[in-house]
Formats: C-alpha cells, sequence, structure tokens
C-alpha cells in the first residue's frame, strides 16, 4: 500500500487536475448560505419598537429577532431543460439509445456528476462503490443508506437497472457503468461480452455501445481491474476513444503500477480520467474498511510543503459489512478543516484535448 500511495502521489502532484485546483471552482456549484430575517420572541433580538408614550415602562408584547438559518446545500445535481438533456442521446439506426456530447456541446460526465462545494477543505477524498447490482438487497441498502457523496457503479447486466439508475440519482449518488473487460479469472457478467485483446476494434465497439445503452445519466464507465484490455494500446485507442467521443469519463481501478496506456490515451484523445489503487475492501490488517478510511484520511491530510492538496479516492465492494463500516464512519467522522469527502467528480483529470470540449459548452464553466 506505501508503495501505491507514493505512486498516486506522484500522479495527483501532476498539472491539470480539474478537481484539485482553481478550474473547479467553475465546474462545480458553490454552496450558498440563505440567511432570512424571521419573527420570533429570541433574547438575541436586534431591534425593539419604541415605549408608547403613555406607560414610559411600558414594552412591546414581542421582539423581532433576526436568525440565521443555516446554509442550504445546493442541488445535487444541475437542472437542465429537458431538450438539452434529449439532446445528449442517440439513437442509433438498430435501435440503441447512448449517450453523446450535445449539439450544444454538453458532455454526460459534467452534467451528469453530483454537485458539491469547490470552497470547502482542499485536500479531499472520495469512495466508489463498485459491481453495484450483484445482489439486489445490497444495492438497495447501498442507494438508501450510504451518504450522497459516495459514488456508484453499476454492472450494466442489473435487472431493470434504468430504474435502479434514477433511484441512485435521487438519493444523490452520480452513477457510473462497469466496463466488461476480459479477465481470465473472471466469469462473463449475465451473459455480456466482454472487452477482449482477442476480437477487432469495431467488434469491441459493439460490445461498448450494448453496455452504454443500458442506462440512461450516468457520468462514465470504470474499468475494475488491471488486464490484457488495459495493458494493450490496440484493444484499449478505439474504446478510449469511443467513451471521450461520447463526452463521457473513465475511471480506472488499478492497484498495480501499470495505468500508463489508459491514462495517456485518456489524455489525448479528451477523457475525463480518474484512477484509484486504493481498494478499501481488502483485509489486510485486521481493521477492515473503516481502519482503511482512515488511513485514506490522513495520508491526504499530509499535503507536503509547496506542493498541491492530495487527493484520492477508495474502493469498496457493495457487501454488508462494507455498507456498515461506510455508514458508522461517516456518521461518527470529525470534519476537519483539512480533508473533505466529495463525490469522484472531485477527483478527475481533465487535461487540454478534454478541457478543448468542455470549453465549447461555456456553461459547464459555471456552476
Amino acid at each position: 500500500m506505501a508503495a501505491a500511495d507514493r505512486e498516486a502521489g506522484q500522479q495527483r502532484g501532476r498539472g491539470g487536475l480539474i478537481a484539485a485546483y482553481g478550474l473547479v471552482l467553475a465546474l462545480i456549484v458553490t454552496c450558498t448560505a440563505v440567511v432570512l430575517g424571521i419573527g420570533g420572541g429570541a433574547s438575541d433580538a436586534v431591534g425593539s419598537a419604541a415605549p408608547t408614550g403613555r406607560d414610559p415602562e411600558s414594552r412591546p408584547s414581542h421582539h423581532t429577532a433576526s436568525l440565521k438559518i443555516p446554509p442550504r446545500p445546493p442541488p445535487a445535481f444541475r437542472s437542465l431543460p429537458p431538450a438539452e438533456t434529449a439532446a445528449m442521446v442517440e439513437v442509433t439506426g438498430d435501435g440503441l439509445s447512448l449517450p453523446r456530447i450535445s449539439p450544444g456541446g454538453w458532455m454526460p460526465w459534467l452534467a451528469y456528476a453530483r454537485r458539491f462545494d469547490p470552497s470547502g477543505p482542499p485536500a479531499r477524498i472520495g469512495l466508489l462503490v463498485i459491481n453495484v447490482g450483484v445482489s439486489e438487497p445490497l444495492m438497495q441498502r447501498a442507494i438508501e443508506e450510504l451518504p450522497g457523496e459516495v459514488s456508484l457503479a453499476f454492472l450494466p447486466g442489473t435487472p431493470d437497472l434504468p430504474r435502479w439508475l434514477r433511484l441512485a440519482r435521487e438519493h444523490g449518488h452520480e452513477s457510473y457503468l462497469m466496463l466488461p473487460v476480459e479477465d481470465p479469472g473472471e466469469l462473463a457478467e449475465r451473459g455480456i461480452r466482454p472487452i477482449q485483446t482477442s476480437a477487432d476494434a469495431a467488434e469491441n465497439l459493439g460490445r461498448l455501445r450494448s453496455v452504454l445503452a443500458r442506462g440512461e445519466a450516468y457520468a462514465g464507465v470504470v474499468i475494475p481491474a488491471s488486464g490484457p484490455v488495459s495493458q494493450s494500446e490496440p484493444t484499449a485507442r478505439p474504446v478510449v476513444r469511443e467513451i471521450a467521443d461520447r463526452g463521457l469519463a473513465l475511471i480506472e481501478v488499478n492497484p498495480l503500477s501499470d495505468s500508463a496506456v489508459l491514462q495517456r490515451l485518456a489524455d489525448e484523445l479528451g477523457a475525463g480520467y480518474a484512477r484509484s489503487a486504493k481498494v478499501l475492501d481488502y483485509r489486510l490488517t485486521g481493521e477492515g474498511v473503516a481502519g482503511n478510511l482512515d488511513r485514506l484520511v490522513a495520508w491526504v491530510a499530509e499535503s507536503e510543503p509547496g506542493q498541491p492538496p492530495r487527493h484520492a479516492f477508495g474502493v469498496v465492494q457493495p457487501d454488508d459489512e462494507a455498507i456498515d463500516a461506510i455508514v458508522y464512519w461517516y456518521k461518527q467522522r470529525r470534519p476537519t478543516a483539512a480533508v473533505s469527502l466529495v463525490p469522484i467528480i472531485g477527483h478527475f483529470e481533465c487535461r487540454e484535448a478534454c478541457m478543448a470540449r468542455v470549453r465549447l459548452q461555456p456553461a459547464q464553466l459555471l456552476p
């Protein structure tokens, strides 16, 4: 874990990060405090009526007070006109409904990202629950019990997936789809054909599009582990190009150090990219998810002098133990001035080619 953390820290120190630097202030909404004056009988009234004149000792029957209402959080998601949302869908000749960059320049990975307050602590952690959909009861628990800042990545073969994606959004969760890729140790996911190095580009693109068409209003796709596809540029290039050209983001879950291919292709082709090397449900220390979360917070908080604030997100599987641990950790945690919990949108890189696409729709640079 230490080597992975050092390597992750070096990657996080690179330039061009939306999440870690100033540009995210424009991409994500700023939380606005609302202060209302209301009447009441509070003892800290800021004003009172003059005496009646007939009785110098008389006072009004009540005081007018100004009480501060706690800041209202911003809406969890952007509210776009229905026509703009519809424009982010392409219906192909064979009847597939696929995400796309709208003619007006809106990209799904920004349009469907969860908002957060960019003025919070600059060092950031995040949580991504992957493989949501293996168990319906666990999926329901993850959606309904985990805090909205926790992002969810659904298996594309999940029955009635569009309904579950809508439910996740209603509970404030930013959503992604898992992308099945070649892995000799894994079974095919509910009959969905994975991206494979042995398949040609046209076949793999067809498989990718069949996955993308299974849901809507998600921000991107997750490649779950290091394997042949993530290490093969000829296989990965057309896949990453399609993801980028459709305005989707790419997340790589890879605890190893061989992430050069996908990251380089994302940079070149203009996709938002994020990587996690921190799989929090490895039981290596006996402390479980909560202990690993505490260590992640401690590492992120240790920003080195003269270096940008750290940010990193951890990955967990949706089991009862992990859900219980996250809920308990969230309720017991002590918010600090050093670290904030944000959705995965707060951990993406968006470099030159990506930023060129973002600028095509100026509203994507505004709260």
